[in-house]
C-alpha cells in the first residue's frame, strides 16, 4: 500500500498543472526537499516538450518559451539566471529528432547555401525598373496617351511589387488583414494625386486636370530596393545578436539601436532618391510627407514579415483616414455655412498635410517595431524568407 501511494504521488507531481509549475515554485521546492526525483524544470519540459523535441538549437527553446510568456523573472523560479540558460538544461535534457530548425538553417557542405539566393536581389530592382519605366512611357507621349501610359504603368508597378513582395525578408508571414492592400494602394495614389487635388480644391477648383506628382512615384518605386536590403540587414543582425545574447533584455536591447539605425539609414536613403528624382525630372524636392510615407510602408511591412498584422492594418488605415477627411473637409467647406472645415488645411498647407498624417502612423509603427521586433520569440522563425 504505501508503494503504491507512493507511485499515485509521483503520478501526481509528474502531471501537475504546468500553471501550479511556474507561479507555484515554492511548493515545487518543497516538494524537491521531501523526494528528490522531483525537480521544477520538469513540468516545464513536460508543457514544452514538442518544442524541445524538434528544436535543434537552445536558442530556438528559448524564443520559444519567451513566445509561451516565460521572462528571465520566471527563468528565476526554475533556479536559472535568464530564459536561454534554462533552455539550454531543457534542450539537454530532452531527445530530440533530426528535422531542420526554423531559427538556424540545416547544416550544408555549401558555404554560400546561407547567403540570400541571386534572383531574390534581382527581384528587389523589379518594381524599380517598371517604375523608371512607367516615367520615362509618361515623359515621352503626350495628350491623352500620357494618361494611358501612366494607368499601364502604374497597373504594371503593382504586379512587379506583388510578385517582389512574395519573396525576400519583406514576404508577409501569415498574409495581411483585411482592406491592407486597398490602403496602400490610397496612400500611393495620394502620393501620386493628393497634393495637387487639394492644392487646387483650396485655391477654388480644380478647374482642370492638374498634372500627377511623377517625381514622388519614381521616387517611391526607387525606394524599395533599399527597403529590402534594409529588412534583410535587420534579420540578419537580429540572428546574429540572438546567438550571441545570453538574455531576453540583452537582446532586445542589442537589436534595439540596430533597428532604430536602419530606420534612420533607410529615411536618408529614400529622401535622396526622392531629391534625385526631382532634380532629374526637373520637379521641386521631395516632400516631407513622401520620405515619412516610405518608412510608415517600411515600417508595416517588416512588422506583417514577422507575424504582426493588427498595428499596420489600423495605421495604414487611420493614415488613409486623415488624408481623405482633409480633401473632404476642403470640399466640404463649400457648402453654406461650413466654412470653418477648410481652416485646418488651410493653416498647415496642403503639403503639410501627408507630412502630418505618416508622420503620426511613423511614431506608431516605431514604438510597435521596437516592442514586438527586439523579441526573441519574432525571429524564431524569422522573416518571410527565412530558413
Amino acid at each position: 500500500m504505501s508503494d503504491s501511494r507512493t507511485a499515485r504521488t509521483g503520478m501526481a507531481s509528474d502531471n501537475a498543472p504546468v500553471g501550479d509549475a511556474e507561479s507555484g515554485a515554492g511548493v515545487t521546492q518543497r516538494r524537491t526537499g521531501r523526494r528528490g526525483a522531483v525537480d521544477p524544470v520538469k513540468a516545464l519540459i513536460h508543457r514544452h516538450r514538442g518544442l524541445c523535441e524538434r528544436a535543434v538549437d537552445p536558442l530556438e527553446i528559448a524564443a520559444g518559451l519567451e513566445a509561451h510568456g516565460v521572462t528571465d523573472r520566471t527563468a528565476a523560479r526554475y533556479r536559472h539566471r535568464d530564459v536561454f540558460s534554462l533552455a539550454e538544461e531543457m534542450y539537454a535534457r530532452v531527445p530530440r529528432d533530426e528535422r531542420p530548425s526554423a531559427m538556424r538553417p540545416a547544416p550544408t557542405a555549401d558555404p554560400a547555401a546561407g547567403r540570400p539566393p541571386r534572383a531574390h536581389a534581382l527581384l528587389a530592382l523589379l518594381p524599380p525598373a517598371v517604375g523608371v519605366g512607367t516615367v520615362v512611357a509618361y515623359e515621352l507621349t503626350g495628350g491623352r496617351g500620357r494618361l494611358a501610359a501612366l494607368g499601364v504603368g502604374m497597373f504594371a508597378l503593382a504586379v512587379a511589387l506583388r510578385i517582389a513582395l512574395r519573396r525576400g525578408p519583406l514576404r508577409a508571414r501569415g498574409g495581411t488583414l483585411p482592406g491592407t492592400r486597398a490602403w496602400t494602394v490610397f496612400l500611393l495614389l495620394y502620393a501620386l494625386f493628393g497634393d495637387g487635388l487639394l492644392r487646387a480644391a483650396l485655391a477654388g477648383g480644380p478647374d482642370a486636370p492638374w498634372p500627377p506628382d511623377t517625381a514622388t512615384l519614381l521616387g517611391l518605386a526607387l525606394a524599395y530596393a533599399p527597403a529590402v536590403w534594409c529588412a534583410r540587414l535587420f534579420a540578419t543582425g537580429a540572428r546574429r545578436r540572438l546567438g550571441q545574447s545570453r538574455g531576453l533584455e540583452e537582446f532586445a536591447a542589442g537589436t534595439r539601436p540596430l533597428l532604430l539605425a536602419l530606420v534612420a539609414l533607410y529615411a536618408a536613403a529614400a529622401g535622396g532618391l526622392l531629391v534625385l528624382a526631382g532634380q532629374v525630372l526637373g520637379q521641386a524636392g521631395p516632400p516631407l510627407g513622401a520620405v515619412l510615407l516610405c518608412v510608415l510602408l517600411l515600417l508595416a511591412r517588416m512588422l506583417t514579415a514577422y507575424g504582426f498584422r493588427v498595428a499596420p492594418g489600423f495605421v495604414l488605415g487611420g493614415v488613409c483616414a486623415l488624408e481623405g477627411l482633409a480633401v473632404a473637409a476642403v470640399f466640404g467647406a463649400r457648402l453654406p455655412g461650413c466654412e470653418l472645415l477648410a481652416v485646418p488645411v488651410e493653416t498647415v498647407g496642403a503639403g503639410a498635410v501627408p507630412a502630418l498624417a505618416c508622420g503620426a502612423g511613423v511614431l506608431v509603427l516605431l514604438v510597435a517595431a521596437t516592442r514586438r521586433l527586439t523579441r526573441a520569440s519574432a525571429h524564431a522563425a524569422g522573416p518571410g524568407d527565412s530558413p
